[in-house]
């Protein structure tokens, strides 16, 4: 509580704004599905009502569910969608799990440090500390800190919250509740066409349809039912209900060496099933250069744009290695490629206390992967560089 009035009062007002779009329609489902309104406070805590929220560990959406436990409670989860951040069928999704883990602990408190650390974690808790109470469990040191402090934020969260003005948050300028048409439309149906022809804000039907991760729908539905601004629906009906939307502005590559849609698949970080099904091809056939190979961006999209940065981006303990590694012992490797070699050096650096080979190669304005490949004889067996050591620098 101390937290969210003083340090984090800024997050609980945003988290509150918010709630007035989401927590009216969610609660509403919690409470038709036999979890308590109230629980609408852990997807508050888990991500501030922000559909398309992402923590480093890849878990997705309003109730930050990981990709195996959202299949497992129904959610669709493929190129085409991500029901994770759709606010409604994840919290359908939420409501079953939670009321699976107080069933299984018989308390909401566990149940709660169960949906942060997993079940499992909970019962080997349980075993280890001989009590079915979270706050004596929470003295001992197997819960992270991260689950010990989970339960009380979100209890923290819901005493403020049903307090406004008890706790001095008068004024919360809270958004419009979620309200929409729904309008269904065919497998493959090209959502910027669609916006342009009906007038609808392209835009405006991604912020109500948050789960569609393309700019098509999903290709093995037969009809999907999109949400549409209020009042859009009729409109639509009106102005373009025989008209077709099918997708067919598809980007294409042109093939530059003998290679395989497989290759393609790897080079632009694809689903190989997502090629066959637009290239009717077999995957590791050899193609002639000059082939137009069909991909699922839009044509004069941007393959890196913000539609698309779930292909590209790079899971936190990747980058971690990669930049220990990169750091010494493949720059070593890469300099002896790469690196010119002093053969008869006749000017020396003598490191000083404190000197890196970045610090080396500043000072002398000599190539960092010459200074590595020319001193080898120190280097080799990822030895670091000492104060006294001579390196040959001309």
């Amino acid at each position: 509580i101390t937290y969210f009035l003083g340090r984090g009062k800024e997050f609980f007002i945003r988290y509150s704004e918010r709630a007035g779009r989401y927590a009216p329609m969610l609660g509403k489902i919690l409470e038709d599905h036999g979890v308590p309104r109230d629980m609408i406070f852990l997807a508050m805590a888990e991500s501030g009502f922000v559909t398309h929220a992402k923590s480093h560990a890849s878990a997705v959406g309003p109730w930050q569910f990981i990709a195996g436990t959202g299949k497992r409670y129904g959610l669709k989860i493929n190129w085409y969608v991500d029901e994770r951040r759709d606010p409604i069928k994840s919290t359908i999704a939420a409501s079953k799990y939670l009321k699976k883990l107080y069933n299984d602990f018989g308390s909401w408190e566990l149940a709660h440090a169960g949906y942060n650390a997993g079940e499992g974690k909970v019962s080997r808790a349980i075993k280890r500390y001989k009590t079915e109470n979270f706050w004596k469990i929470r003295k001992g040191r197997y819960f992270r800190s991260e689950t010990k402090n989970y339960v009380p934020k979100i209890m923290a969260l819901a005493i403020i919250g049903k307090n406004l003005e008890s706790f001095g948050f008068k004024g919360i300028e809270f958004k419009d509740p979620l309200d929409f048409d729904e309008y269904n439309v065919g497998a493959n149906t090209d959502l910027m066409a669609f916006a342009e022809a009906t007038g609808i804000d392209f835009e405006k039907i991604q912020e109500l349809n948050p789960e569609i991760m393309r700019w098509l729908t999903p290709a093995t539905v037969e009809s999907y039912p999109l949400r549409l601004p209020v009042g859009s629906a009729s409109k639509v009906k009106g102005c373009c209900e025989k008209m077709t939307f099918k997708a067919s502005e598809y980007a294409l590559y042109k093939m530059k060496s003998r290679s395989s849609l497989k290759a393609v698949a790897r080079k632009f970080k694809l689903p190989i099933t997502i090629l066959t099904e637009l290239n009717p091809i077999r995957a590791d056939r050899r193609l002639k250069p000059g082939t137009m190979v069909t991909l699922p961006f839009r044509k004069g999209q941007k393959f890196r744009s913000k539609m698309y940065a779930d292909l590209y981006e790079k899971r936190r303990r990747r980058r971690r290695r990669r930049r220990r590694g990169v750091g010494y012992y493949d720059r070593i490797r890469i300099a002896k490629h790469k690196g010119k070699l002093i053969s008869n050096p006749y000017q020396y650096y003598v490191v000083r206390k404190g000197d890196t080979l970045w610090d080396v190669s500043r000072k002398t304005g000599v190539a960092l992967n010459t200074i590595i490949r020319s001193n080898l004889r120190l280097l080799n067996g990822g030895r670091m560089i000492r104060a006294g050591d001579r390196l040959a620098i001309k």
